[in-house]
């Protein structure tokens, strides 16, 4: 316990010199993991979410699951084990919602870009009034964003502040990328701009056909999925329903039985997720 809380202390008087952290949750590690968090509430769609609502919701679900569970099988293992899927339910919706809003701005970026270089190139229009222009065009998961960064632009006329805004309000590496390049041939002036964004609009695009070939070839695989959990589920509803399959979950052995087949249930889901996630880009322009 000595050597613990003397390794404690010379960790917090090593952060507090050198990085000029006041407490534990201003480290290096906590930052980057609240910085994580924030782009991914920011990527579902729950900006501005209080992680303890998260956690309360998840909470309230965990006890209706066990509840239920208990009420099927009557043994507290897999009642606990049912409560802790169930709690998983909003982490997995907010994670699919994620993952399409993604993918509509990975589909919506190229084309965006595109439209940013010709009213730049062609209509002389400049370059925040390209941006914002395309932005109230863009779709419905984005435009929100798009909005707050231009009523920024309008009160501050600071065009650094209001791509600070948007970026945060996106949190998407393809916006990183272009709005940080908009912001250099702003502040620096007399950039040939049209090449680096035609440039650009190409490379993104190619990435969004190879992510889409990539789900085209997981089509059959992610169908096979969801027979992990439907098939087990629906044999053992059928066991319950067949002679005295209820009192058999009651034993022992039909605890142990159903807590074992529930563990190898999640652990292929996730194990086959892992699979076939395609990785996201990542954010080297976060703030």
């Amino acid at each position: 316990m000595l050597s613990l809380a003397g390794s404690w202390g010379v960790f917090l008087l090593y952060t507090r010199i050198v990085f000029g952290h006041r407490d534990l949750l201003t480290s290096v590690g906590t930052a980057r993991w609240r910085r994580r968090s924030n782009d991914w509430l920011t990527q579902a769609g729950l900006e501005g979410m209080n992680w303890r609502d998260f956690a309360l919701a998840c909470s309230l679900l965990f006890v209706i699951g066990t509840g239920l569970t208990y009420a099927v099988f009557a043994g507290w293992t897999p009642a606990v084990l049912g409560g802790l899927f169930a709690a998983a339910a909003p982490p997995a919706a907010y994670r699919r919602r994620r993952r399409n809003r993604l993918a509509d701005a990975q589909q919506a970026w190229p084309r965006m870009i595109e439209e940013i270089r010709v009213l730049i190139g062609s209509s002389g229009a400049s370059i925040p009034q390209a941006l914002f222009e395309v932005g109230s065009r863009s779709p419905e998961a984005l435009r929100s964003a798009f909005g707050r960064a231009h009523r920024e632009w309008l009160l501050s006329t600071d065009f650094e502040r209001a791509v600070s805004t948007l970026k945060g309000a996106l949190a998407h590496p393809t916006a990183d990328v272009a709005l940080e390049t908009l912001l250099a041939a702003y502040e620096v002036g007399g950039v040939d701009l049209d090449p680096r964004l035609a440039d650009l609009a190409e490379d993104r695009m190619a990435e969004l056909q190879g992510r889409k070939d990539a789900r085209a070839r997981q089509a059959g695989a992610r169908f096979a999925r969801a027979f992990v959990i439907a098939v087990p589920l629906g044999m053992a509803l059928m066991g319950l329903s067949i002679g005295n399959g209820r009192a058999s979950f009651r034993t022992g052995g039909g605890q142990v039985a159903v807590v074992l087949g529930l563990l190898v249930m999640v652990g292929c889901w996730l194990w086959a997720g892992r699979l076939m996630t395609l990785p996201d880009g990542r954010r080297v322009f976060a703030e």
